[in-house]
């Protein structure tokens, strides 16, 4: 296996959907990269070979290699967790949580985020090159699950040559990840915090995130999943997607204090189908932008594999699944997040207790649906501090405002 430590694009090219292209086959993030002979071996009996993973890292690693926290991006989230977007050029989608001085502080800790197996931004996935055929993979890319994710993001890690994690963090699908991380890899795993995630995908967000594959599919340009290699793009069933699946990650409190019943640009209703609410406005845009930084192939693979996602499925129960662990945990969970409610979490806490895991649950107090994670939410980021904060002194690591001893990575 070999890693591409510094792999920036020759120039830049043209516009959002030259640079998706290139990230998505040579991203300017590190990239570890495994041979024919280092296949991966898929849920689904597939071996995957061969692949790579693009990654980033913030901080420094210490002398033992016992400062490392892995951070698990979301959906439609990639590895630029706090650093700028190529595509996009915004900053890293978590950087409110992770940086200098920030609750996971890079000052003390290792991070590392990777490219989810599937994505599109380096990560082997749909837009991939096949070896077989010398075209795009599409549709014959191999289904993943995100236990098939996690065991990548163990590979990397044995790549660094990192044994074991200080912690393992993400909400959402990250949060999902982190259960699959403390389930598969107990003994690697000191700490986990899963935000806003539960231990299996509800027939609810199922159905909805069957929508959204079949308003990719349903476009015509997708022509079966092979889109790329006639240079088209099913762009608009792709914005159809995320606008159906945006509008889940809101509360109808959110949406109502954001835009109630406004008009777009206009004082009287235009008796028509054009944009005449601000509500509508705002999902056309998220759409439109959406198109411009994810493949629609991606979408139909990353959103299978958190339907797939069941640790009493896997494990025989969710006690099971965290049966003798000697892992500590932090559940998170939102009072207005209807896509993972609090119910879930409990349910996580519940078979944690049972397995006689060390746990704790904070539900917090916010107004503003699954998103809740990602934006600034005080209670949050002081949860997430004192957590963390325990876990290091609890494993001999200094915490932030102490002392710390490191050598470079």
């Amino acid at each position: 296996m070999s890693a591409d430590i510094d792999n920036p694009a020759a120039s830049a090219p043209a516009d959002a959907e030259e640079v998706q292209a290139n990230e998505a086959v040579s991203p300017s993030s590190k990239l570890a990269e495994f041979s024919a002979e280092e296949a991966l071996e898929l849920e689904s009996g597939v071996k995957l070979a061969p692949w790579q993973i693009a990654f980033e890292t913030y901080g420094t690693l210490n002398a033992d290699k016992s400062n490392a926290v892995v951070v698990c991006h979301a959906l439609t989230g990639d590895q630029y967790v706090a650093s700028d977007n190529p595509v996009t050029g915004k900053p890293g989608w978590w950087s409110l949580m992770v940086g200098p001085g920030k609750p996971i502080d890079t000052n003390h800790y290792f991070v590392i985020c990777s490219n989810v197996l599937g994505g599109c931004l380096g990560t082997t996935g749909p837009a991939t090159i096949n070896p077989d055929t010398g075209k795009p993979y599409g549709v014959d890319f191999p289904v993943v699950t995100i236990r098939d994710i996690v065991r990548a993001q163990a590979r990397l890690v044995d790549y660094l040559g990192i044994d074991t994690l200080f912690a393992v963090i993400g909400g959402s699908m990250g949060g999902m990840q982190v259960l699959q991380w403390a389930a598969s890899y107990p003994e690697r795993v000191f700490s986990a915090v899963p935000i806003a995630a539960a231990a299996r995908h509800t027939s609810q967000n199922i159905a909805f995130h069957e929508v959204g594959r079949q308003a990719i599919m349903a476009d015509p340009n997708w022509l079966g999943g092979h889109y790329i290699e006639h240079d088209v793009r099913p762009t608009k069933g792709l914005a159809i997607a995320r606008m159906a699946a945006h509008v889940t990650y809101m509360s109808d409190e959110s949406l109502h204090q954001k835009f109630g019943r406004n008009l777009q640009d206009r004082e009287n209703l235009t008796f028509g189908f054009d944009a005449d609410f601000q509500i509508e406005s705002y999902l056309r845009h998220q759409g439109m932008t959406f198109v411009d930084r994810f493949d629609a192939n991606s979408y139909l693979y990353v959103t299978r594999a958190m339907d797939y996602f069941d640790l009493a499925r896997e494990f025989g129960s969710v006690t099971n699944a965290f049966k003798d662990t000697n892992t500590r945990f932090c559940i998170m969970s939102f009072t207005s997040d209807w896509l993972f409610p609090t119910s879930e979490s409990r349910s996580v806490v519940k078979a944690l207790n049972a397995a006689a895991a060390n746990v704790s649950f904070v539900e917090i107090e916010c107004d503003r649906g699954h998103d809740s994670f990602l934006l600034d939410v005080p209670e949050m980021f002081d949860t997430i501090r004192g957590f963390v904060t325990g876990a290091a002194r609890a494993r001999g690591l200094p915490a932030p405002g102490e002392e710390i001893s490191t050598t470079d990575s």
